[in-house]
């Protein structure tokens, strides 16, 4: 494990703890379900951007019937844990995870039915490139379909944003819903739809904060320690403050690179 690793094992024991195994973000098979309704996954090559610890690389296969998923990511425990899980449902022949530096895709033009992401893309501060690169590796006709922490607004955040941003300390480079739409547009996507998806994420954050402070915490605290519990209830009070306000925006991102 690299110091500069941002999900080192604590945190994604943490996260799977509070999200689901092998999910580092809300929702769960549920929510990938939704991102994925409509896409024509069955049989298709699926890149997904952000594979963390491999929940979804395995639902994409064995629930959606994908015929092959390449996972990405940028950190090896977070790839070490997918290739684990890819090995332990028995889909290691049709799941391989690859460690990526951050920069243009490591894949030729055409090379993927779908692209994919889950709350992984509000990493990549640079939206046009990214967009510009899911577009590349499609087939003609192939499919983007990714959910993301957007801010409401362009330009700096507000000061509670800001907080909030400073505690995830995980170098978040949130854009906006414009810009969304402009880079998947300015890339050559068609029907490009985004969807808000702040309402249920309001709630269900409520629900993860009363989790963490509420008549639970010493569970918490007596797995994870009093220190690290305390920063994450900081962390999600600040953040359903910003939920609340509308600042913090989750958002469905789709696009269709033209047949």
């Amino acid at each position: 494990m690299a110091e500069s690793d941002l999900y080192d094992t604590p945190t994604i024991a943490f996260l799977e703890d509070l999200w689901g195994e092998g999910y580092l973000s809300p929702g769960g098979a549920e929510e990938v379900a939704r991102v994925l309704s409509g896409v024509p996954v069955a049989g298709a090559h699926v890149l997904d951007i952000g594979c963390g610890s491999g929940a979804i690389a395995v639902a994409l296969a064995r629930d959606h019937g994908a015929g092959h998923v390449t996972g990405i990511d940028v950190e090896d425990p977070v790839c070490d844990a997918a290739r684990a899980r890819a090995e332990a449902a028995g889909l290691a022949n049709r799941i391989a995870v690859q460690k990526v530096a951050p920069g243009p895709l490591p894949f030729d033009d055409a090379t993927f039915d779908v692209v994919f992401s889950k709350d992984s893309i509000i990493h990549i501060p640079d939206k046009e490139a990214l967009a510009a690169e899911a577009f590349r590796v499609l087939k003609p006709g192939g499919m983007f379909a990714a959910s993301d922490w957007l801010m409401s607004h362009a330009g700096e955040p507000s000061p509670e944003m800001a907080r909030y941003i400073e505690l995830e300390a995980l170098d978040f480079a949130m854009a906006d819903p414009a810009r969304y739409d402009a880079a998947m547009r300015a890339a050559g996507f068609e029907d490009v739809e985004l969807v808000n998806r702040n309402g249920w994420y309001r709630e269900v954050a409520a629900d993860e904060l009363e989790q963490l402070s509420g008549p639970g915490r010493a569970e918490w605290e007596a797995k994870y320690g009093r220190d690290f519990i305390a920063g994450q209830v900081a962390t999600w009070t600040a953040m359903t403050g910003v939920l609340e306000s509308g600042e913090h925006c989750p958002h469905h991102i789709r696009g269709r690179k033209p047949g």
